[in-house]
């Protein structure tokens, strides 16, 4: 029987299991709206080391020890690691990893990075080659700033439409377990890109590319939005967010009220963060702290996960290039059998 659905879905067979997850956030983060569910808070920027990348990968590396000890695993019960960042050649997850021993595949989806990670992991896992799976993802507002814009002590000025870069990490194991939440569905992104240019802007790149994404969703697996007790976006923020809705709308889907963005919850509006939040870490510390939380409480049972990614480099963008966009997403339930 095939697991195909449509052009993007696949349907797993033997839905896999969240076991357990683990995130670490920054100190902007933690005084946030979501501070309470992070697993760890970090006052120091720098994680104790002398530069912003070498802090990104200790901050890698604390997260997946954090989740090992967590999850009561061992290095040598993990099969795969799958994960990646911003960093040039995805290099804050490398290092981190370098010391673990443990089967790698790096992955670069810029901000979809949790969603894709999450993917390769539970596709492992259900096709039978994996027993555990770990995905992971991270980033660091001030290694972000210093590749893609300008370093902090240039103190340029920010435009409205811009986001705030997460400084966080969040991993999960993935598995063969009988206990909830599973991933029975993921939905692929296509690469998208509507000519948007401003680097200021992701939310207006990246919301084309959520929303084809989600169309293709509901397309392929004949499901309605009303199955859905949410539809999460990773970080599209508040410009992204409404143009996203906006879209769909034309489309003839009303999502808006079971709608969430991670970019726009991460912050309040006292922390000066323009659009929202943005970055690895912004899908992946809401997803494994408040959204894990809710729905191993029951709170919510039905969720779809998609993270969104800008695939532009600094390069790209001093060339003028336009920035394509990505999606991935993924059914998350607590009712696993029912696919």
């Amino acid at each position: 029987m095939s697991k195909r659905m449509g052009r993007q879905t696949v349907r797993c067979g033997f839905p896999p299991s969240i076991y357990t997850s683990y995130c670490i956030a920054g100190k902007k983060e933690g005084e946030g709206p979501l501070g309470a569910f992070f697993d760890e808070i970090n006052e120091d920027a720098r994680f104790g080391e002398d530069t912003w990348e070498k802090a990104e990968s200790t901050l890698v590396k604390n997260t997946i020890c954090g989740l090992l000890e967590k999850s009561g695993l061992t290095q040598d019960e993990i099969d795969y690691i799958t994960a990646g960042d911003l960093l040039n050649q995805c290099s804050g997850s490398h290092f981190a990893i370098r010391s673990f021993g443990i089967p790698f595949f790096g992955l670069y989806g810029a901000c979809s990075t949790m969603a894709e990670s999450m993917s390769v992991a539970a596709m492992l896992v259900d096709g039978g080659f994996a027993s555990k799976v770990i995905a992971a993802t991270s980033s660091h507002f001030c290694a972000s700033e210093k590749q893609y814009r300008f370093p902090l002590e240039y103190g340029g000025q920010r435009t409205p439409t811009a986001q705030w870069t997460v400084t966080g990490s969040g991993a999960v194991v993935i598995g063969k377990t009988s206990a909830p939440p599973y991933i029975t569905h993921i939905t692929t992104g296509k690469i998208i890109d509507k000519g948007i240019t401003d680097p200021n802007n992701m939310g207006a790149a990246m919301a084309p590319a959520a929303a084809d994404t989600i169309l293709a969703h509901f397309d392929d697996t004949g499901f309605s939005p009303e199955e859905y007790d949410l539809i999460i976006t990773g970080d599209l923020g508040k410009t992204g967010s409404n143009i996203f809705n906006e879209l769909l709308k034309k489309e003839g889907l009303d999502i808006e009220k079971r709608h969430m963005d991670c970019g726009t919850e991460i912050f309040d509006h006292s922390q000066d963060a323009h659009a929202g939040g943005s970055g690895c870490g912004c899908s992946a510390v809401t997803f494994c702290g408040k959204i894990m939380k809710d729905l191993q409480d029951k709170k919510i049972n039905n969720v779809l996960f998609m993270a969104t990614g800008a695939l532009m480099n600094p390069t790209s963008s001093l060339q003028g290039e336009s920035i394509p966009s990505i999606a991935h997403a993924l059914r998350i339930t607590n009712q696993g059998g029912n696919v």
